[in-house]
């Protein structure tokens, strides 16, 4: 499917708007408990991680997020509905990181692959410690051990897309999570 092709399957509700919201809040409680009296970096993976990112940072409570830095790391390795095999990076952090604690958002996590290429990029500026935390784990494809310290939710080995996820650029501003039905 190119992005001039027109869509031709059909999207069903995996996880609702009201679900991902409650959840995210959940886990931005989880995070603050663990980061309180840090000044923590908290780097999201471009694209899929920006809706999500921003909501856990609108979730944190005042006394921490007045010390959060953020910034986004530009890294993938799909294209359509499959890994190419190879993470793509475009874009590297305007923040120094080391010896501060980082926390790093990704939308999803399934391979694992672009997240040990990100792991292993900002282990290289000495952080005081790294901790991951992801909306989607789709253990079940897990190639390349990663650590998920923070997990929304599990899912099963679904094409997904809404809340950052996309179709080739599609779908991301859905406020759900979809599966990608495929017409017959």
């Amino acid at each position: 499917m190119t992005k001039a092709e027109p869509f031709e399957g059909a999207l069903r509700v995996l996880i609702s708007a009201a679900d991902v919201c409650r959840r995210v809040e959940e886990l931005a409680a989880e995070v603050a408990a663990d980061l309180s009296g840090s000044a923590p970096v908290i780097v999201g993976i471009l694209n899929g991680a920006a809706p999500f990112m921003m909501d856990l940072l609108r979730f944190l409570p005042a006394p921490l997020i007045q010390d959060v830095l953020y910034d986004f790391v530009d890294a993938t390795s799909y294209s359509g509905t499959e890994s190419t095999g190879a993470v793509k990076s475009s874009r590297d952090l305007s923040i120094e990181v080391g010896g501060r604690p980082v926390l790093v958002v990704d939308g999803i996590v399934d391979t694992g692959q672009t997240m040990a290429v990100v792991l292993h990029n900002l282990r290289d500026q000495q952080p005081a410690w790294l901790r991951t935390c992801v909306l989607l784990d789709k253990a079940s494809r897990r190639r390349f051990k990663v650590p998920v310290d923070y997990r929304g939710f599990e899912i099963e080995d679904l094409f997904i897309v809404g809340y950052g996820m996309d179709l080739d650029g599609r779908f991301r501003g859905l406020r759900h999570i979809a599966v990608i039905d495929d017409a017959s």
